[in-house]
């Protein structure tokens, strides 16, 4: 896979810029908006970093399985939670009829 991604460096940057963006939208953007200057700046810096990343990529670090297993963590948290509202629902609706 590794060797993969290295003949492929444009797949490999896109793959990394888009990683990076959805752990930026989910972990770290706060609830409002930012003014779209700073939206722009913000993406271009993020698209510097995956240029970055993608040297580092190809030095033989694996930088996308990385950030893969950070999103597939990211996921499994998101599961864990919406199971728990579930199960948070269901309690008051039992206590309600009961």
């Amino acid at each position: 896979m590794q060797a993969w991604f290295a003949s492929h460096s444009l797949v490999s940057y896109i793959v990394i810029f888009v990683l990076i963006t959805y752990v930026y939208n989910k972990v770290f953007r706060v609830k409002q908006k930012l003014p779209l200057l700073k939206e722009i700046l913000l993406y271009i810096l993020m698209a510097i970093g995956s240029g970055m990343l993608l040297v580092f990529q190809h030095d033989k670090l694996p930088i996308i399985q990385c950030l893969l297993v950070a999103v597939a963590l990211m996921l499994l948290v998101r599961v864990r939670y919406f199971v728990e509202a579930r199960q948070k629902k269901k309690a008051e609706a039992a206590a309600k009829r009961g």
